[in-house]
């Protein structure tokens, strides 16, 4: 696992961790375990997904009743990365304000990493 002792692989904003929870809650699920994949025309897409149990592998973060799990091969990819959730008049959802980006696509579903 890629981690520094005593600091948390990624932080969580307070509306993030009020949106997990809720999902959390809705779901009846023990977090939300997050990585990447590729695809997207700048290469990498993060993923989201509802888990029931805790992988043991996984890099948990909890805060203010919510969880994430990092999967153990994207925990190199999302260090340092902030996890906000924002509602404009047009949409809702997650952003990801990660240092380790060095590129986006214009429509911001995909994202470059340093090499």
């Amino acid at each position: 696992m890629f981690s520094i002792p005593g600091k948390q692989a990624v932080s969580i904003t307070p509306s993030a961790a009020k949106q997990i929870a809720r999902l959390m809650a809705k779901q009846s699920s023990a977090g939300l375990r997050i990585g990447v994949k590729k695809g997207g025309c700048a290469g990498m897409e993060y993923t989201m997904d509802y888990v029931a149990d805790i992988n043991p592998m996984d890099e948990t973060v909890e805060q203010d009743g919510a969880r994430v799990m990092i999967a153990p091969m994207a925990q190199m990819f999302l260090f340092g990365t902030e996890i906000d959730y924002e509602t404009s008049l047009l949409e809702s959802g997650f952003k990801f304000r990660n240092p380790n980006v060095v590129d986006a696509c214009g429509c911001g579903e995909s994202v470059k990493f340093r090499e």
